[in-house]
């Protein structure tokens, strides 16, 4: 397992990091043992959890496996999701925040956590007085560093000049959604990670299973994410995502690579990205996604598979002199 730095925090982490997603819910207490325990032993000291998941019962599965190895891993939990019938139990408000840190502490058993994250973007609470929340909390002690996942490139921005202007702690890490189909961070996300020195750390590296082997046109298996949940129905829903997974199942054949490992290391061989989320509902699932931490891919065989999906747009409508203003800046 090789390390990255985590943005610019200093932070050594797995170029893999397991979320936690499926701990209580799809896998129970002990396949969540054996799924961490694997993780661990394959080198991984990254973990990405939230308040959400498992209403709560992937912190307290987290907070047990890493009692006895608490200061060798690094852990994220998440806020802003709904996490109750109240009507304040979702957001990115003051009081949510205050509540929802106490809460994910104990569950997690712990006095920190190491990478914060905001779930989604709240629209009804000003950027200025989240950030005052968690600058409190990093001032506290009760976190390390802030992360947001799920938020517009200008919205990142604006909440960086917010931070930068009134002296608070600002995002070290996002999170957005990447994989082979669903590209569109590459047009702004990216850019402005590697220009403000952000770790990345994407999830849906496999599309949901849909990048896993068996998915193609007109064909689902009759169980999987895509197949049992809405959210990834309706997510993955475009007919033409079906033609690129059949297109990408037969490369990876061809190369002999199982399309998990293929479709986790394209991901991770993106230079912006710190460490794909990867995901399992059991041991045997897990193989070939920490795999991908052995398969080097090259810039030869990523532009291979790149061509196999729908590049996203530039960020401006100028794009026939995209390429002209890159030759005219680089060798003025």
């Amino acid at each position: 397992m090789k390390y990255n730095v985590l943005g610019r925090t200093g932070v050594l982490v797995s170029e893999l990091c397991f979320g936690t997603m499926t701990f209580g819910s799809e896998a129970d207490e002990s396949d969540s043992t054996r799924i961490f325990n694997k993780c661990r032993n394959a080198g991984v000291n990254f973990f990405d959890c939230s308040n959400n998941y498992g209403e709560g019962k992937a912190e307290k599965i987290l907070g047990k496996l890493i009692h006895d190895c608490r200061n060798e891993v690094v852990i994220t939990t998440k806020v802003s999701q709904r996490i109750g019938k109240d009507v304040n139990a979702i957001g990115s408000s003051r009081r949510h925040i205050m509540l929802s840190i106490e809460q994910s502490l104990s569950r997690l058993q712990t006095d920190r956590i190491d990478l914060y994250i905001i779930h989604h973007y709240d629209p009804l609470t000003a950027i200025d007085e989240t950030l005052q929340a968690l600058d409190d909390l990093v001032r506290q002690g009760k976190v390390l560093y802030l992360g947001v996942s799920n938020w517009a490139a200008w919205q990142i921005a604006k909440a960086l000049g917010v931070s930068e202007k009134n002296g608070l702690a600002r995002f070290e890490c996002i999170e957005p959604m990447y994989n082979l189909v669903k590209r569109q961070a590459e047009v702004e996300i990216f850019p402005l990670a590697e220009s403000e020195q952000l770790g990345v750390i994407p999830y849906n590296p496999l599309g949901a299973g849909l990048l896993a082997g068996k998915y193609s046109k007109g064909i689902k298996p009759p169980s999987g994410r895509i197949v049992e949940k809405e959210l990834y129905n309706k997510r993955y829903s475009n007919p033409l995502y079906y033609e690129i997974a059949e297109l990408f199942t037969n490369f990876a054949r061809k190369l002999g690579v199982s399309p998990v490992t293929l479709a986790i290391s394209w991901v991770k061989s993106s230079p912006a990205v710190t460490a794909p989320i990867i995901g399992a509902r059991n041991v045997v699932q897990l193989e070939d996604s920490l795999a991908a931490a052995d398969f080097d891919m090259n810039t030869e065989m990523r532009e291979k598979i790149s061509k196999l999906s729908v590049s996203p747009g530039t960020a401006t409508d100028r794009s026939e002199e995209e390429l002209d203003a890159k030759y005219q800046f680089r060798n003025r």
